[in-house]
């Protein structure tokens, strides 16, 4: 599966956690404590939903790689028929590709249209996800103009001086010093705000009573003010992303009660208790018998629903201010929410997590952001842990001439790590191959001095220095030998002024063989060698070991 799908989808996961904690804390907690507490506590749930970071260690992130495990035996399970069955110690034969897929059961090597076709699907499961989020986000934008443009085909600006004043000093003391637009369209049934960036209030009539209006304009200036048109919008594009998930859903509709009772709230907090009858009284008269719009996205009404409406007034009715202690209370439940989001956790990003579980995309965008110290100390553990698919997307970050990249060069070519010099030597340029050309011709390092020919496509060159090696070589062997007493004269041994017939030479691990053979020869010998295949020694073989000699070559 795509490695950014399965970040998305834990964090799905775990907004969807919090939604339900955060529903369960409202049920016992609902009248004690703030109604905007209660809207803003969200925000917390959205930026899970939104952001794919986490501390090292979380929930999420040691589920995932329990199951990114058992994905992982499971497909090593079902490769094993793939494999050959060859016993400890023996010897693989050599196939060509075509020979080995011959060879190979046809039930193993059937791959069923069905199995395509999931394969397919799983592989490209994203750009489903991807297509119906953009086709709900396009049609929730589409139902929004549609309503705008409804508005603004019956909208008449209020040109009342006394009307227009009201709403400028309702306004500044407020602590809105923008200017707000009074507009009147009698198709709407019930007072609302518009326009993100030019705010405007639409009333259905303009003959309202002076204390309503005064009350109705708070509402929707409070509603500009927290910005609650972009909280809306965010919390939209944030049910189109998780589409798929239920619980989001769910947090819309409460995010959207919650976002009328936070703002009763808000105006109550500014007029004096006595009052909260009388605003109760307003959204009475302002509300409507049936909405014109139900899918009112982006906009923000005096009155939703008639059900909201009762629920509402019990609350506007109930209204007290909040003790210091209650608000102590809001501030730790805050601080256990943003902890249990931090534990919740998501899919790992972090580099460790993703070197662990294999993503290399996310380990990518994670090493280009570190500095210079803490990309050091990757590649070194990179390196010592032989993680060459990591060590691959890493040194492709950096630069030629930045001092890492000349400092790991010196150490992979220290060690005699070709493998991961030559990730290296993709990313530099000719001279600094010249360079390590020249340093490998000086320390007679033949394994650089042939790769780097070969990158440098210098064939010529590198068909004389492997003349070169071979006899230097073999004039080296011929020294070694003769110190423990065998001479070689062309592709005769002798030894002890006998002529060899078998001539065996081992190093350490398997790692090189020298034999030969001579059918004219009278004695059998071979090499004897250390752990730093220095010779030692010779010692004629049994008749036992040149069978069992003859039989591994079998």
């Amino acid at each position: 599966m795509n490695v950014v799908l399965k970040t998305f989808l834990s964090m799905s996961v775990s907004g969807g956690l919090l939604i339900l904690l955060l529903l369960l804390g409202k049920g016992l907690l609902k009248d004690k404590i703030s109604r905007q507490w209660q809207y803003y506590i969200w925000m917390i749930v959205i930026l899970r939903l939104w952001l794919p970071f986490g501390p090292e260690v979380n929930m999420l992130g040691k589920v995932y790689q329990v199951v990114d495990r058992a994905v992982s035996q499971e497909a090593s399970l079902l490769q094993e028929p793939l494999r050959s069955n060859i016993s400890d110690g023996g010897f693989a034969p050599v196939m060509e590709d075509h020979e080995r897929v011959n060879s190979l059961p046809e039930d193993v090597i059937t791959v069923h249209p069905l199995q395509e076709v999931v394969s397919l699907l799983v592989n490209h499961i994203w750009l489903i996800w991807l297509m119906v989020a953009l086709v709900l986000l396009i049609r929730k934008i589409t139902i929004y103009q549609g309503f705008i443009r409804y508005i603004y085909v019956g909208m008449t600006p209020i040109s009342d001086i006394e009307i227009l004043n009201r709403l400028s000093v309702i306004a500044e003391q407020s602590g809105i010093k923008k200017p707000i637009e009074l507009c009147v369209n009698p198709l709407i049934s019930s007072p609302l705000l518009i326009g993100f960036f030019h705010p405007c209030i639409v009333l259905p009539d303009e003959n309202i009573p002076e204390k309503d209006f005064q009350y109705i304009v708070l509402h929707e200036l409070m509603h500009y003010k927290r910005r609650d048109m972009f909280y809306k919008w965010l919390v939209q594009v944030t049910v189109c992303l998780h589409w798929f998930n239920p619980l989001v859903h769910f947090m819309s509709r409460e995010i959207n009660k919650a976002c009328e009772f936070s703002c009763d709230e808000a105006v109550l907090a500014r007029i004096e208790c006595g009052s909260a009858q009388d605003y109760g009284n307003t959204l009475l008269n302002a509300m409507a018998a049936v909405e014109r719009y139900r899918k009112d996205f982006g906009v923000v009404t005096l009155s939703g629903n008639k059900q909201l409406l009762r629920e509402r007034l019990v609350v506007i009715m109930r209204y007290r201010k909040k003790s210091m202690r209650t608000r102590l209370v809001t501030g730790v439940l805050t601080l256990c929410i943003v902890f249990a989001a931090a534990f919740v956790g998501v899919y790992p990003v972090n580099a460790t997590a993703n070197q662990e579980t294999g993503s290399l995309p996310l380990f990518r965008l994670t090493f280009a952001g570190m500095d210079e110290e803490t990309q050091d100390r990757w590649l070194d553990k990179i390196y010592t842990d032989n993680r060459i698919e990591f060590w691959g997307a890493a040194v492709g970050l950096l630069d030629e001439d930045s001092d890492l990249f000349r400092q790991y060069a010196e150490r992979t070519y220290a060690d005699g790590s070709i493998t991961y010099f030559s990730t290296l030597a993709m990313y530099m340029s000719e001279d600094m191959l010249e360079e390590w050309l020249d340093k490998a011709l000086e320390d007679n390092n033949w394994v650089f001095q042939s790769f780097l020919c070969k990158a440098l496509e210098r064939d010529d060159e590198l068909d004389e220095l492997e003349e070169k090696r071979d006899k230097e070589w073999a004039e080296e062997q011929k020294k070694e030998y003769q110190a423990v007493g065998v001479t070689v004269d062309g592709k005769n041994y002798y030894y002890q002024g006998q002529l060899v017939n078998i001539f065996l030479d081992i190093r350490v691990n398997q790692s090189f063989w020298t034999l030969s053979m001579n059918p004219a020869g009278t004695v059998n010998i071979k090499i004897s060698r250390d752990a730093d295949n220095k010779i030692t020694g010779v010692t004629y073989m049994t008749e036992e070991e040149v069978n069992e000699l003859f039989g591994e070559i079998e």
